[in-house]
């Protein structure tokens, strides 16, 4: 697929830009090693010559070249970085196709065995849907789209998505950037926006007394002042020095106080850049889809760009964090009292954007949701955005080609289905034969549909139902529950919401199979038929053919369907397609044979 071809040629000149970068790395790491050495040697020559002017310019020469080149390789390796996760979201992509791993979240924590569906469908977990889709690498990007798998969107909701997926599936440079500068948070062990909640709202904030918020600003310029006056007018080199000294000793004095300020929040200044930057780029992109327009629309304060607040206190956290050299802190704080200078533009810019900077975090979690199904969509041309029909009542499923999105395509099988003359299929088959698959293959790309992502198929029009699911029934140690037990009680939930919610649609997968094949038989069907007087709608899998009579009882509410085999020289073949009517072709006694046990000869 072109995708992927794409995807292969980013890996190759990603590889070699990286082999470019670290080479220049490498020679601005030695061009920082000559200045600190040869500009140490500088200094010791120009002390014993005793000339104050020369060594105050040779001193603030040095400075400032070990600034650039400290720069320098600050941009390096910020390049280098982001080279890196360019090429790891690309070599990524070939990864999820080739082995189904990832190297995002797979969203293990939100499995949930007492959730409607989500257990039965393989929505999270190793290898799930979830796995499949996801391209979230913050918490909350991560809880968005779980939440969107969770539960089914209203039908706009589902149609402004499909178009802002559409939109971003479109803009391959947009869409893999975008994920590239956020790739960091993987590797995050702080979640950004509620460490910033906690921070702003501690009272670390208050700090500097009138005179502090003064005097700062001006400090250098006193200094400035005095040596140009010592330099052209009188020589007071002794109070120059003085006065350098009381900013250090002051400095000194409150640095427990900034140290305590700064301690918190002093390592998230390249996340915050690092934010910004895909801030940006969904700041700078016009988007034409009205879902892609709102979310933008959020992203400015007063007027400015967000990217821009978060830029400003990313470089102030990060200027503040010079304080942690001790000579250049040094330096800084005789001459701008550094520390006290960013400290008090901290406070500055938290009273001005606190308001409005939290709600940034928000509207990035949604675009890499967002994100995540449109990178569904652009490695899947084949699937289909699905129709969302109004009505659940008068509304049918009709689906055309639907195959299960977690099979690989050279093993899967498509189907065909319709609800149109009934409500409840009853799918009969023997084992192995693709019942329980294609209840999945319907379950799941629903869940597909309510996120407003494409589908596993070529047509695929529904009502928005209420999922619920009856198939990977468990027993529970830790409850004391017994497999019959936790069916009943499955069971129970099933014809609950069935009775309460009218657009509720059961997947049910054989049911009571923890008790006798005679009592299974009875209470299956007496279910069968409760559901059928509640109106219930959905379909059903079982192995008791008996079931099927069913239809006969209920002309137009309940239809037979079945998967059957084929046996070719005592050789099983299956096919998993989809046919009308009951199954007449059972396989146990053949799978017995295959183990040795003759069934006919007992």
């Amino acid at each position: 697929m072109i995708y992927y071809q794409k995807y292969q040629e980013h890996i190759q000149k990603t590889k070699e830009e990286i082999q470019r970068l670290h080479k220049s790395i490498n020679q601005n790491s030695f061009a920082r090693l000559f200045v600190i050495i040869g500009g140490g040697a500088l200094l010791f020559y120009l002390v014993q010559q005793e000339n104050i002017l020369h060594l105050l310019l040779t001193v603030l020469t040095i400075v400032l070249v070990f600034a650039f080149l400290v720069r320098r390789q600050s941009k390096l390796e910020k390049q280098h970085a982001d080279a890196e996760a360019f090429l790891q979201i690309n070599e990524n992509e070939i990864t999820v196709r080739d082995s189904r791993q990832t190297l995002y979240n797979d969203g293990v924590e939100f499995e949930d065995g007492r959730h409607p569906y989500t257990s039965d469908l393989d929505i999270f977990g190793q290898f799930s849907l979830f796995s499949l889709i996801n391209r979230c690498a913050t918490a909350l990007g991560i809880a968005k789209l779980a939440d969107w798998l969770q539960r089914a969107a209203t039908k706009q909701e589902i149609e402004d998505r499909q178009r802002a997926i559409a939109e971003i599936a479109d803009d391959l440079k947009w869409s893999q950037n975008f994920q590239a500068r956020l790739l960091f948070n993987i590797h995050q062990n702080i979640e950004v926006k509620s460490f910033l909640v906690r921070y702003f709202q501690g009272s670390n904030l208050a700090f500097g007394s009138a005179f502090m918020r003064l005097y700062v600003p001006i400090a250098p310029f006193v200094l400035l002042a005095l040596l140009l006056f010592s330099l052209f007018v009188t020589p007071i080199w002794t109070g120059l020095l003085l006065l350098g000294l009381a900013h250090l000793f002051w400095t000194l004095g409150l640095a427990g106080k900034v140290g305590l300020f700064s301690s918190r929040i002093d390592k998230v200044g390249q996340i915050l850049a690092a934010y910004a930057e895909g801030l940006a780029l969904v700041e700078e992109k016009t988007f034409t889809s009205s879902e892609n327009q709102r979310l933008q629309e959020q992203l400015s304060a007063g007027g400015k760009p967000l990217s821009s607040a978060f830029q400003e206190l990313s470089k102030l956290i990060n200027n503040l964090d010079a304080r942690n050299n001790m000579l250049m802190g040094a330096i800084l704080n005789i001459i701008f009292l550094w520390d006290f200078k960013y400290v008090i533009k901290i406070v500055k810019w938290k009273s001005k954007y606190e308001g409005d900077i939290l709600e940034a975090f928000d509207v990035i979690a949604e675009f890499e949701a967002l994100n995540s199904l449109a990178i569904l969509k652009r490695n899947h041309p084949t699937w289909t955005t699905p129709e969302l029909l109004r009505n659940t009542a008068d509304d049918k499923i009709l689906a055309k080609e639907i195959a299960h999105p977690l099979i690989p395509v050279s093993q899967s099988v498509a189907n065909d289905y319709s609800n149109e003359h009934h409500r409840i299929a009853l799918v009969t088959g023997s084992n192995m034969a693709g019942k329980s698959t294609f209840l999945r293959t319907i379950g799941i790309n629903a869940i597909l549909a309510y996120a407003g992502a494409v589908v596993c198929a070529a047509v695929f029009k529904l009502p928005i139902y209420n999922l619920i699911s009856y198939m990977r029934i468990k027993d529970s140690l830790n409850e004391s529950t017994s497999t019959f037990k936790a069916e009943l009680d499955r069971m129970k939930f099933i014809l609950d919401t069935v009775k309460q919610d009218k657009d509720s649609f059961f997947l049910i997968d054989e049911m009571l199979r923890g008790t006798n094949s005679v009592d299974k038989y009875l209470g299956s069907r007496a279910i069968i038929r409760k559901l059928i007087v509640m109106e219930g709608k959905g379909m059903v899998a079982t192995h008791d053919l008996q079931l099927a009579s069913l239809e006969e009882e209920n002309v137009g509410k309940v239809q037979n369907y079945h998967f059957d085999i084929r046996v070719e020289e005592g050789e099983m073949l299956f096919d998993y397609k989809l046919k009308d009517g009951r199954c007449t072709i059972f396989n146990a006694s053949l799978l017995l044979k295959g183990i040795g046990i003759d069934v006919e000869s007992t």
